[in-house]
């Protein structure tokens, strides 16, 4: 998938490489997108990644004095829905992560990453687009602050040229008087494309709208903002005779396709509905009605980042890692992922192989503490870290205790996909020792089970947290 794969260490690092190898090298970070792209042979050209994951302060989400909130190049979608500054000052951008596919994508994908697939449909663009965004992209030639308006030039285009890294989000924090919301709609409640998205964002005052921002997704090339409809709003109170009047007018800059997922006409006439439902959860208080006050990360806050990512370019260096405690040095699988490295270097088969698109969960390891899907991980990136496979959950004779409640409960039929489950469910139990049965619901989206219902492997987690506690 690729020749050459280096693990930078600073910024000045990653444009060097990016000025000589240019269209042949590619960053990667979450590389949840690119990943598949190599997979299915999209990027025919590309030779090398450079992985940006252990350059230093690029996860860092701050606000200056200015009231700008930035997110940095590897902050996650995790990272926004879990941030308390994210939720409380941008929170359709909070909202808009946290239904970005399942915890173990969005432990991995990052917002910038998303931008930079650029694919109308993807969530965090739209809340972005309405939050007035810019990105900060840097090269041998300089620094340049592009509006994110101005960044798209059509689907899966934009200006962003070859050698050029994108380092930085910025963009207006929400001020007091201002509310907003995110909803998608999709064909299933997680692991789905949007078919539509709005972001709303209103600046209230005196009952009345000062302004407002309104960008719809998944409905034209490029995300837009419905301008009738931010127009009309102005100094308007929000009765639902100018919600219904707003939500018609948004109608008027959507321009859908028909495709598989929904034909032209109904993602028109879901633009009507969501965007009434936007501005009506808005005008009512219920903005953030059905997301959690903690959402499950599938993360353990006391581990994660704790592996050792060390500089090293390969296949030239082995990839040197730690698997369930154990050292491994690895000289081959360098162009895998870090499914096939673990199944065919390692002999760890355990982790199973379901769809090698991070939609079954059946692939979830740790990686530094967090559960990820390992088919969507690059091997190389094993260097340096901490690993556990499905092998290491057990100590020794004794399983663990949600393998025991697996057994216990009859939660395995073909069992293919129990190795993800009890994956999910033991990073669940480390991060929420009492998990309520939402947040048991929250842990396994990412899982899925094609021989029946969930109804006995929720049972079993939540037995298993009992005897844990």
């Amino acid at each position: 998938m690729w020749h050459k794969y280096i693990n930078a260490t600073s910024t000045d690092e990653v444009i060097k490489i990016l000025a000589e190898k240019r269209e042949h090298a590619r960053v990667v970070a979450g590389g949840t997108d690119l990943i598949l792209e190599l997979e299915r042979g999209v990027r025919k050209d590309l030779d090398t990644l450079i992985d940006v994951t252990r350059i230093p302060q690029l996860d860092q989400i701050i606000i200056d004095e200015d009231d700008v909130i930035h997110l940095g190049a590897l902050v996650t979608h995790n990272d926004c829905a879990a941030s308390e500054l994210i939720r409380k000052r941008a929170y359709p951008l909070a909202r808009a992560a946290w239904e970005v596919g399942a915890p173990q994508i969005r432990n991995r994908g990052t917002v910038a990453g998303n931008l930079i697939t650029a694919s109308p449909a993807n969530d965090t663009i739209t809340p972005l687009m309405a939050l007035d965004a810019s990105v900060t992209l840097l090269s041998k030639r300089g620094e340049r602050i592009v509006p994110l308006k101005e960044f798209y030039t059509g689907v899966r285009k934009s200006v962003m040229q070859a050698d050029e890294m994108l380092v930085s989000i910025s963009f207006p924090a929400m001020t007091t008087t201002q509310r907003g919301t995110f909803i998608k709609l999709a064909l299933r409640r997680v692991q789905a494309i949007s078919l539509v998205n709005v972001a709303v964002i209103l600046n209230l005052e005196a009952d009345a709208v000062k302004s407002a921002s309104i960008t719809l997704g998944a409905v034209t090339p490029i995300i837009t903002h419905a301008e009738k409809a931010e127009a009309f709003l102005t100094n308007k109170k929000l009765t639902d005779e100018n919600i219904a009047q707003a939500a018609e007018l948004a109608v008027e800059s959507a321009t859908p396709i028909d495709d598989v997922r929904g034909s032209a006409s109904y993602r028109r006439e879901m633009v009507r509905v969501v965007t009434q439902r936007g501005l009506t959860a808005i005008r009512d208080g219920n903005e953030e009605a059905g997301m959690p006050k903690k959402p499950i990360l599938l993360v353990n806050e006391m581990t994660a980042g704790n592996g050792q990512q060390t500089a090293g370019t390969f296949p030239e260096s082995p990839i040197e890692t730690t698997i369930n405690g154990k050292k491994y040095s690895f000289t081959s699988g360098h162009s895998k992922t870090l499914l096939r490295l673990l199944r065919e270097e390692g002999m760890l088969t355990g982790t199973k192989e379901g769809c090698a698109e991070g939609e079954c969960g059946a692939c979830t390891v740790f990686l530094d503490g967090q559960a990820v899907m390992s088919c969507l991980v690059p091997a190389p990136r094993a260097h340096g870290a901490d690993i556990a496979t499905v092998e290491g959950l057990a100590n020794g004779a004794q399983l663990h205790p949600v393998q025991e409640a697996f057994v216990e409960h009859g939660a395995v039929q073909c069992g293919y996909c129990t190795p993800g489950f009890l994956m999910s469910g033991a990073k669940l139990l480390e991060e929420q020792p009492n998990p309520t049965r939402n947040e048991i619901e929250q842990a396994i989206t990412g899982n899925l089970c094609r021989c029946t219902g969930y109804y006995k492997i929720v049972k079993a987690i939540e037995d298993a947290a009992k005897s844990t506690t």
